[in-house]
């Protein structure tokens, strides 16, 4: 089944919240536009979390109680919702806010970023998916990871920052032509103003992300998230202390990592080595 298709577990839960945000805003006599313009996002933020599509994060409920003048009602709902109702778990509510991000970051130390990855590359990667993934399923994902990556192209693109191991840049998934490719690719995108490539050596003493991968995000309200995945889930964080700790981690990583000129420098030595 397609992930959009999907019934997310407690949906009932955010259809109740929006259901309140939509009376309170009635009660207050404004348009979901005007309630939009007020809080700083967009109207159809609000649209979606009134039609209970789209969780109401925390900072956003507090600006909604004080503009709609609710005495703290939205938060409290919030407080009390079921955990997977406030962290939307699925990989599709990221790729929602990824879209339309102010700023990206992220930390990779197993496979690239899908936004940093060539078609040859991603279709490498779902190749070695186990259980198999059918060549029809293979063509469908590889597809929709390119699509992806249309907010590189955009007018104004998100300030986009990354860390990727040294033994991603290493391994050469698909083979020395697609290796070769992948390299080609990085340099490239090196050179993009506003786009930082960072490359964390093998050989350092100390690592501030032991834990695992993750992405940072800014949206366009304003709003500072986090994003994790492991083996079978995902989970996008919300809790600013939480995004805090990993905020720290993400500045401790850029004075561990190869600086940009550094980076540039080593891709230029593994190409010369293939």
């Amino acid at each position: 089944m397609h992930p959009r298709n999907r019934q997310r577990k407690n949906a009932s839960a955010m259809k109740l919240v929006g259901a309140l945000v939509a009376h309170f805003r009635k009660a207050a006599g404004m348009t979901q536009r005007q309630l939009a313009d007020r809080s700083n996002t967009q109207p159809e933020t609000i649209a979606s979390i009134e039609q209970g599509r789209r969780a109401l994060l925390p900072p956003l409920a507090c600006a909604l109680d004080d503009i709609l003048e609710t005495k703290g009602a939205l938060g409290t709902a919030l407080e009390y919702m079921p955990e997977v109702d406030l962290i939307p778990a699925w990989a599709e509510e990221y790729m929602d806010l990824e879209r339309r991000a102010l700023a990206l970051s992220f930390f990779a130390n197993q496979v690239l970023p899908g936004l940093l990855q060539t078609e040859a590359y991603a279709r490498a990667v779902f190749a070695s998916r186990v259980p198999a993934f059918s060549p029809e399923e293979i063509d469908t994902h590889v597809s929709n990871r390119l699509e992806r990556q249309e907010i590189m192209r955009r007018k104004l693109p998100p300030t986009t920052s990354f860390i990727v191991s040294e033994a991603i840049v290493r391994t050469p998934l698909g083979g020395t032509e697609v290796h070769r490719e992948t390299l080609r690719h990085l340099r490239a995108c090196a050179d993009i103003p506003g786009f930082t490539l960072q490359i964390m050596p093998l050989d350092r003493a100390t690592h501030a992300a032991l834990d695992g991968p993750f992405i940072l995000l800014e949206t366009p309200d304003y709003q500072r998230l986090a994003y994790t995945e492991t083996q079978r889930g995902s989970q996008l964080i919300s809790d600013p202390d939480e995004v805090s700790i990993l905020g720290q981690r993400y500045a401790m990583l850029r004075t561990q990592a190869l600086n940009a000129e550094e980076t540039r420098d080593l891709l230029d030595r593994l190409l010369g080595e293939l």
